[in-house]
């Protein structure tokens, strides 16, 4: 199976977002972030695209500017790891997964999951 691990221990190879082309992927995207929490309003299609962490995006959990003040790559590489904000992001990643399975269809939850609530292990490769 194919992997792009984030820095949060997502699978972007796995996400709706990351893999979204066209308008109207990228609009059903963000109906779905809006719906299970990840945004407050339903953003542009822009605003939704999505092309992997980098240094130049916001990272909701701040790991990236983290990951570049302990010059590493990825987390589970610092001598901190795991660390608070870790701990922190795992909490939320749990609260995210319960209300994805009250909001989501089956088959969306199903997609959810395997992109974004196995971070612990996906933390460790």
């Amino acid at each position: 199976m194919e992997e792009k691990i984030t820095l949060c221990g997502d699978n972007c190879i796995e996400c709706p977002r990351y893999n979204a082309h066209g308008e109207e992927e990228f609009q059903n995207v963000a109906e779905l972030w809006y719906r299970v929490g990840w945004r407050d309003h339903i953003v542009s299609n822009e605003e939704i695209r999505c092309e992997g962490c980098s240094f130049r995006k916001q990272c909701t959990y701040h790991l990236v500017e983290c990951t570049k003040e302990h010059h590493v790559d990825k987390c589970n590489q610092c001598a901190e790891f795991p660390c608070a904000k870790i701990s922190s992001m795992l909490e939320r990643s749990k609260a995210y997964q319960k209300r994805c399975k009250e909001v989501c269809s089956d088959a969306e939850y199903e997609m959810l999951e395997k992109a974004f609530f196995d971070k612990e292990n996906n933390l460790m490769k």
